[in-house]
């Protein structure tokens, strides 16, 4: 395979992968119908399956390259005044929605009885 088609064939794939919980999300969103198995305390079986499989891993790698970005940045964004607000977005908040969001849930934060 030449170098054009596999970059291609990588782009499609990640381009597919990566709509699939928006693709899900709609999906998730049309379906409510008020019933307790569809709710946001207790997703059903293939969104905490494509949780784990798909979005768990992409999450932690943009944590990580986030992690390298901020680092990268760090003496810009110290010069312009906005630490903090680099942290949040590059490292916190893909951090937050990838070990702290419950496994199939659309929401971030602890699950609360």
């Amino acid at each position: 395979m030449n170098l054009f088609r596999s970059t291609a064939v990588v782009l499609a794939l990640t381009t597919g992968l990566l709509a699939l919980p928006a693709q899900a999300e709609m999906v998730y969103q049309q379906n409510a119908s008020g019933d307790p198995l569809y709710t946001a305390d207790a997703p059903p079986a293939y969104s905490m399956i494509g949780d784990l499989l798909i979005a768990r891993p992409l999450l932690i790698g943009a944590t990580a390259i986030g992690v390298v970005a901020f680092v990268v940045s760090l003496p810009f964004t110290a010069l312009g005044g906005n630490v903090g607000e680099a942290a949040q977005e590059l490292v916190a908040v893909p951090g937050k929605e990838a070990f702290v969001r419950c496994l199939g849930c659309t929401t971030s934060g602890y699950k609360r009885d």
